[in-house]
C-alpha cells in the first residue's frame, strides 16, 4: 500500500476560497466521524453532480459518509483500510444490467472490469426464490435477474401434461451452477416453437407473477428466441407488464427484421404505456443502425418509457444449437459458415462442422457487425453500455471480462468516441437510474455522494484497458486497482482478495413489498 504525503505546499495554501469555503460545522462533523475505509486523493467522478475533482472518501458500514476536499486520515478508525487513489479515478461502480454468467467465475473477471453489481435482464430465471439462496454469501458482487417470460410461456405449454417434477427439473437446470446453463436455450425443445392459444395465457401470467414475487426484476422477453411467438402473445405480455407497472427487458424478433422488430415492441409500449428496455441494439439492428436510433430517440422524445444498450464488440455470441441458426441463418445475420467461431476450439467452421456441432450444442461468436455501427450507438447520450456476457468458459467472447474497460480504453482515451464523463455515466448513473423504479436497491448505487451504497471502483485512466480476445481464452482487464462492494474491498491493487463475498441480492419492488 502506498504511504500518504500531507506535507502543505503553497498550492494548498492558494487553493480558491470558493472551494475551501465550508462550514465549520461540516468540517466538524467530517472530522466527528470514524471511517472503516478512506480513498484518499482520488479524481473522484459523479456523473450526477457533476463533480470531477480531487476528494477524499469516506465509508462506514457499507455507506460513503463523507465526500471531502480535506484529508480524512484522522478520523481512519483503528483496523480501518486506506487507499491512496492519487492519479486514479474513483467511480461509482460500475452496473452491468446484461450479464448471463452468474458463477462465482464469471463474477470474478466482472469484478476486474470494474463491475460491483451484475444483473441477469435479458433472459432471467425462473425458481428466482432458490436461485437468490445459492447466490446468498457466494458472490462477490451485486446480483439479481427478471423472471424469465420464455420459460413462463413453456411451463404454460407444459401445464397440462407435465407433472410437478418435471417442472422442478426444468427450473434446476435453468440456473444450474449459478450460470444460465445452456440448456435456456434448448431445454424446452419443441414448446419454443409452438404458440401460446389465448386460453393458455392466463397461465403464463401466473408464471411471471410468481417469479415476480419471488424476487423478480421487470420481465425477460425473448421472442428471437421463441420463431413463431404471436404478436397476440407479446402483447400480453405487454399488457401485463403494464398492469403490474414493471418493465420489460427486450431481445427482439430475429429474422433479419431489425428495425421491423423494434417498430413491434415500441407500437406494444405506445398501446399499453408499460416500460421497455431493448438489449443489445447493436445485433438487434445491424445495418439499420440509424434507423433503428431514429425510432428509439423519436420515441423517448414523446415520453414513451424507453431506453437501450449496446456492448462495445462487432462480433455477437449465442448457441448454435438455437433457433437462431434455423434453416436460411445465411440470409437473415447477412454472414456464411466462416463468420462463425467455434468457442471450444477457437476454430471457423464450414458446412460440415456446422451441422455437426448444431446437433453437439454449444457457444458461437458471430463476427456479422461493422465498427461504425457500434460507434453510432455508443455515441448516442440516451445508450447505455451492457456486456451480454456469457457465462464463462475457455475462448468465451471477451465481452464476457472486458465490456468496461474497452469500452473506457478505447472508446474514450484511444478514440475519443465518449469523454470519460459520459462514458461513466453510461455504465453507473444510468443503470441506476433506470432500475430504481422497479428494484429500490438500485436507488443507492450509481453515485459518489453523501448515502449512498459503498460500490466503488478505482481505475487509472491512462492504463486501463480489455485484455481478453477472440482468439485466446478470458483474461482480467488491466487498470482496475480497486473494486468495494458494500464497503468491503474485493480487487485491492489489482489484485483478487480471496473468499470475500460482499455481494447483495437485488430484487424487485414486489419482493421488496412483501
Amino acid at each position: 500500500m502506498k504511504i500518504l504525503n500531507y506535507s502543505l505546499n503553497i498550492t494548498t495554501l492558494l487553493f480558491p476560497l470558493v472551494i475551501l469555503n465550508f462550514s465549520a460545522s461540516s468540517l466538524a462533523a467530517e472530522r466527528s466521524q470514524e471511517f472503516d475505509l478512506v480513498i484518499a486523493n482520488g479524481r473522484v467522478i459523479d456523473p450526477e453532480t457533476e463533480l470531477d475533482g480531487v476528494r477524499h472518501v469516506g465509508v462506514k458500514d457499507g455507506v460513503i459518509t463523507a465526500v471531502s476536499t480535506t484529508p480524512l486520515l484522522d478520523s481512519l478508525s483503528d483496523g480501518g483500510q486506506l487507499i491512496d487513489a492519487s492519479n486514479l479515478v474513483v467511480s461509482p461502480g460500475f452496473i452491468d444490467m446484461h450479464a448471463h454468467g452468474q458463477s462465482q467465475t464469471s463474477n470474478y473477471f466482472q469484478a476486474h472490469d470494474g463491475v460491483t453489481t451484475a444483473l441477469e435482464l435479458e433472459s432471467g430465471y425462473v425458481g428466482l426464490k432458490e436461485w437468490l439462496e445459492t447466490k446468498k454469501n457466494s458472490s462477490p458482487i451485486n446480483f439479481g435477474a427478471s423472471v424469465s417470460q420464455r420459460i413462463g410461456r413453456g411451463l404454460a405449454l407444459l401445464d397440462s401434461t407435465v407433472g410437478a417434477q418435471t417442472e422442478s427439473e426444468l427450473r434446476q437446470l435453468h440456473y444450474s451452477n449459478g450460470d444460465i446453463a445452456e440448456g435456456r436455450f434448448n431445454l424446452l425443445g419443441d414448446a419454443d416453437y409452438a404458440a401460446l392459444t389465448e386460453n393458455q395465457y392466463p397461465a403464463m401470467r401466473q408464471h411471471l407473477l410468481t417469479g415476480l414475487d419471488e424476487g423478480g426484476i421487470g420481465i425477460g422477453l425473448m421472442p428471437g428466441y421463441t420463431p413463431n411467438v404471436t404478436g397476440g402473445e407479446i402483447l400480453d405480455v405487454f399488457q401485463f407488464a403494464a398492469e403490474q407497472e414493471q418493465i420489460i427487458f427486450a431481445h427482439v424478433r430475429g429474422g433479419g427484421i431489425g428495425a421491423l422488430a423494434m417498430q413491434e415492441v415500441i407500437a406494444n409500449t405506445a398501446s399499453t404505456g408499460a416500460a421497455l428496455h431493448i438489449v443489445h441494439v447493436n445485433s438487434m439492428a445491424r445495418g439499420d443502425i440509424d434507423m433503428v436510433l431514429q425510432l428509439i430517440s423519436g420515441a423517448i422524445s414523446r415520453s414513451l418509457d424507453i431506453s437501450t444498450e449496446v456492448y462495445p464488440y462487432t462480433a455477437a455470441s449465442s448457441y448454435i444449437q438455437s433457433s437462431l441458426f434455423d434453416e436460411g441463418w445465411q440470409d437473415r445475420f447477412g454472414m456464411g459458415y466462416r463468420e462463425i467461431q467455434w468457442v471450444a476450439t477457437g476454430e471457423r467452421l464450414n458446412k460440415e462442422t456446422f451441422d455437426r456441432y448444431r446437433v453437439e450444442g454449444g457457444q458461437v461468436i458471430m463476427y456479422m457487425m461493422q465498427q461504425d455501427w457500434i460507434d453510432r450507438a455508443v455515441a448516442e447520450p440516451y445508450v447505455m453500455i451492457a456486456s451480454d456476457g456469457m457465462p464463462y468458459s475457455p475462448g468465451a467472447h471477451p465481452r464476457s471480462a472486458g465490456t468496461f474497460s474497452r469500452l473506457l480504453g478505447r472508446y474514450v482515451r484511444e478514440r475519443g468516441v465518449l469523454d470519460l464523463t459520459s462514458a461513466l455515466r453510461k455504465i453507473t448513473l444510468m443503470p441506476a437510474q433506470r432500475l430504481e423504479p422497479y428494484a429500490p436497491a438500485m436507488a443507492k448505487k450509481g453515485r459518489i455522494q453523501v448515502g449512498y451504497d459503498a460500490d466503488i471502483t478505482v481505475f487509472d485512466a491512462d492504463r486501463i484497458i480489455d485484455t481478453a480476445t477472440f482468439e485466446d481464452d478470458l483474461s482480467y482487464s488491466d487498470g482496475i486497482q480497486f473494486v468495494i462492494v458494500a464497503g468491503t474491498t474485493i480487487i485491492e491493487e489489482g489484485e483478487t482478495i480471496a473468499a470475500v463475498f460482499p455481494g447483495q441480492a437485488i430484487t424487485g419492488r414486489e419482493f421488496q413489498a412483501r
